[in-house]
């Protein structure tokens, strides 16, 4: 199994450290900043084997250059969105693989929020990375794709267990929850949830990963399909595309 260390940086990031111990190899998911990264791995007495990118925002990428000067590692990410990562080596796309050690992950594409977003699914390991697609009771803007587009995207992972560990990009769980809220504020489901997230944040503690059970019964944007959520929006008979657009509108006005 690899051990997965969650690094806090900027002002809701999360970047995350991925080590074989067998193998002695170590990944980091989209490296915002380069230090941060460097000193988790001194501590640890890792050394930084492979860099692997979601997608091509500078606090996804911002530390590559200055991780692959510092290391000599391999930069890994979107073929889709090969130009806008920096210092990249190697490109994947859907249905590519990408070993960590012993650990293999299957990317997906899953435009929406950018053009040429991927994700890693490591499936022994229970573990997805899916950087600005997928949030705790949220999901990503749409800067680069359409709703179409990441409902598509978002369906990608519905056929995973549902103790899939998913590991975002953002801690935007609070706010996320509040908008879902906002929509059903009668969801004994979500108000439940709310509560644990409240307490988590009030003691500091990270409200990430989340699981994907988790998330079937409770993000509002992998609920489209939901007569009750429906309901709640006035749009009973909308299809889930539909239902995802004005979602999302109403979530970029909150």
């Amino acid at each position: 199994m690899l051990e997965i260390v969650q690094i806090p940086v900027l002002t809701d990031n999360y970047i995350y450290l991925l080590h074989d111990p067998d193998a002695s190899q170590t990944a980091v998911v989209d490296p915002a900043e380069a230090a941060p990264v460097l000193a988790a791995l001194e501590a640890r007495g890792w050394t930084l084997d492979l860099i692997l990118n979601t997608h091509h925002h500078g606090d996804h990428v911002g530390g590559n250059l200055a991780l692959k000067a510092a290391t000599g590692c391999r930069i890994i990410g979107p073929a889709a969105d090969k130009a806008r990562i920096p210092g990249i080596d190697k490109t994947v796309a859907d249905g590519d693989k990408v070993s960590v050690g012993a650990s293999t992950a299957s990317v997906f594409d899953i435009p929406g929020h950018t053009r040429g977003h991927i994700a890693y699914h490591f499936a022994q390991d229970e573990a997805l990375f899916c950087g600005d697609t997928l949030f705790a009771m949220g999901c990503g803007r749409l800067f680069e794709g359409t709703p179409y587009q990441m409902v598509q995207s978002l369906a990608k992972f519905a056929p995973l267990p549902g103790t899939t560990r998913v590991y975002c990009a953002h801690e935007y769980t609070e706010n996320n929850g509040r908008f879902a809220l906002d929509i059903e504020p009668r969801n004994a489901t979500l108000a439940l949830r709310m509560r644990g997230v409240q307490q988590m944040r009030a003691e500091g503690r990270p409200t990430i990963p989340t699981t994907l059970a988790e998330e079937r019964a409770t993000n509002p944007f992998l609920r489209c399909e939901d007569s009750r959520l429906k309901r709640a929006l006035g749009m009973q008979d909308a299809n889930p595309v539909d239902v995802f657009t004005e979602l999302r509108a109403r979530k970029d006005k909150f």
